[in-house]
């Protein structure tokens, strides 16, 4: 089922999971304006077909006591596909690491971590992450604040587009 053969309702289900993926069937059939058993049968082949990966708690990982953020650039030696699944075989092996994306250009890799503390992070960096196979850069940025933080994509757009090409 590939995003543009996505119906109206199934855009509307997945937009209103996104935005709470705790509400009952009921509740999301009412919001949607179809009936529960056919709701749920679009949910689960939503979820068979891969839109729907998950349903997760959003934490605060601030509140729970990881009160620093790093953005890590991460430049390799090699950039080939063995190297390049090798080191992202040890990102999902690092705790600290909460997203690991390949980027083209200068950079080969952005990771986003996050730890309880500063000499933590400084530890990871130094043993683990500068000292891995392959790498041969890593450049850091401390995250001060957040502006923005919303999962999930802007379902907004895609009513927008398809609106103009109807």
């Amino acid at each position: 089922m590939a995003a543009n053969r996505l119906d109206e309702i199934d855009r509307k289900i997945l937009a209103e999971l996104q935005a709470d993926g705790r509400m009952t069937n009921v509740e999301l059939a009412r919001r949607v304006g179809i009936s529960a058993p056919p709701c749920l049968r679009r949910v689960r082949v939503l979820e068979e077909a891969g839109f729907i990966r998950g349903y997760h708690a959003d934490v605060d990982a601030r509140q729970l006591g990881f009160e620093v953020a790093v953005f890590a650039l991460v430049g390799l030696h090699s950039q080939a596909e063995a190297d390049l699944k090798a080191f992202e075989s040890l990102c999902q092996s690092w705790p600290l690491v909460r997203e690991c994306h390949m980027l083209n250009g200068e950079i080969d890799f952005i990771l986003k971590c996050v730890s309880p503390d500063l000499s933590t992070f400084q530890s990871f960096l130094t043993e683990q992450l500068t000292s891995a196979p392959n790498v041969a850069s890593v450049r850091t940025s401390l995250v001060i604040r957040r502006a923005k933080d919303e999962p999930g994509v802007p379902f907004e757009v895609v009513e927008d587009r398809l609106g103009q090409t109807a």
